[in-house]
């Protein structure tokens, strides 16, 4: 999580800090709020040994985001996107928390582009975190991918930037997330929901 906020920081700064102006002609970052879905994948896990059985939970809960932007002119950008359950859920006993994150490329239409809306194409790659937290070793043993796992992410998404002034903005989205291999829930398709207050600037 550490390093994805500070690649963040260091994109947009490298292109704020360009002499060219075309590389500069919008910069905005934004804090959202929502959830991801998936499945259980079924599984029963003996978690500590002594004959218990615990259910492999669905994902969902508070989600919490982080994103930053930069376009090169009016219709393409890039940007990188973190987001995480805020509180850990319980998985089979165990705390757990997992983390998307991604660096996209950004399609703005201009067909549907006014001064106060803004919708935005997204597609990039990037990786799903998954970390637990636990106080028994021989428990986190018996949890496949404890004590942290990674898997590679491709990340699609639809957003609208809509102005309430001429820097502040609300964030709808609508983001789906492939996890290759995401064996710790029942689908490697993540859809994810959210809405973000943003500041932009350049425009």
């Amino acid at each position: 999580m550490k390093s994805i906020l500070i690649a963040v920081v260091i994109l947009v700064l490298s292109l704020v800090a360009s002499p060219t102006e075309a590389c500069a002609q919008d910069v905005s970052a934004y804090l959202g709020f929502g959830s991801a879905h998936d499945s259980s994948n079924g599984s029963q896990i003996d978690t500590f040994s002594e004959g218990t059985l615990y259910r492999t939970p669905s994902l969902g809960g508070f989600f919490m985001a982080l994103g930053a932007s930069v376009f090169i002119n009016k219709q393409v950008g890039i940007g990188a996107d973190l987001s995480w359950r805020a509180p850990e859920g319980d998985y089979a006993a165990l705390k757990y928390r997992p983390s998307f994150y991604s660096l996209d490329g950004i399609f703005r239409p201009a067909r549907w582009t006014t001064k106060r809306l803004e919708p935005e194409l997204r597609a990039g790659i990037g990786g799903l975190r998954v970390r637990y937290s636990f106080d028994d070793q021989m428990a986190c043993d018996q949890v496949p991918g404890c004590p942290d796992s990674t898997h590679f992410q491709v990340h699609f998404g639809v957003a609208t930037r809509i102005y309430l002034a001429d820097h502040i903005f609300l964030r709808p989205a609508m983001d789906v997330h492939y996890v290759n291999n995401f064996s710790e829930f029942g689908n490697n398709w993540v859809p994810q929901y959210s809405i973000g207050v943003g500041y932009g600037f350049g425009r």
